[in-house]
């Protein structure tokens, strides 16, 4: 604040703690600051039981290197190992499966690559062998579809393209499920709630833009 009680954004913008900015001239060009651990593990507490269940769907509208992603990821990751470490098959379907059921936007291309990368790096730690080559490629097959580059405000990706995310299914026995749809049509069911319209059924408003075959972590790598 300036001595008449203004915000002064030049001093805001010296006091950031540096490990929470890449430059400063990305906090003024595009209002980027990073959240940092603490806080995100007291925000994700607040959503405890989500956070830590391994089929639920997270989306970050603004993932920047992926700081709230990574902390879901390694929750969901313990609640595999917790449910299935008597079982490496299911084990590691899980822990695909866990990767599949988070998502991420970001405006700047270097903050997406960073993302895919961490989350990749935690994915694979977890599998904790050396024979992992594909579901390595899997995982980034995934990352490629569930971390996109766009405009969260105008559901558009970089290129002007409307916004599509897949929905990945595990229906068990090695086998996935992948049903893409566009990010415009998924937020329409906040519109409804509260209306005449909550009744209609989900397949009125949800309507695929592909359905895939089942696919096995080969297919998906391949």
């Amino acid at each position: 604040m300036t001595n008449d009680g203004q915000f002064d954004r030049s001093q805001y913008l010296s006091q950031l703690d540096e490990n929470l900015v890449k430059s400063k001239q990305r906090v003024a060009d595009h209002g980027e600051v990073f959240t940092p651990a603490w806080m995100v593990e007291d925000m994700l507490d607040l959503v405890k039981s989500e956070s830590e269940r391994i089929d639920s769907r997270f989306l970050e509208p603004a993932c920047g290197s992926g700081n709230f992603l990574k902390a879901v990821l390694i929750r969901k990751l313990r609640a595999v190992e917790a449910r299935y470490s008597k079982s490496e098959f299911e084990r590691r379907h899980y822990a695909l499966f866990a990767l599949m059921s988070i998502y991420g936007i970001e405006l700047l291309a270097d903050n997406i690559l960073e993302c895919r990368q961490n989350l990749l790096t935690i994915f694979t730690e977890f599998l904790g062998a050396t024979d992992v080559k594909s579901w390595q490629l899997a995982a980034n097959k995934v990352l490629g579809t569930n971390i996109i580059q766009g405009d969260a405000l105008t559901l558009k990706t970089a290129t002007g393209e409307p916004s599509v995310f897949p929905e990945w299914g595990y229906l068990g026995g090695g086998k996935f499920q992948r049903r893409d749809f566009r990010y415009e049509a998924l937020t329409q069911r906040a519109s409804f709630e509260g209306t005449l319209f909550e009744m209609l059924e989900e397949h009125e408003l949800f309507i695929p833009t592909k359905t895939y075959a089942p696919m096995t972590v080969s297919d998906i790598a391949s």
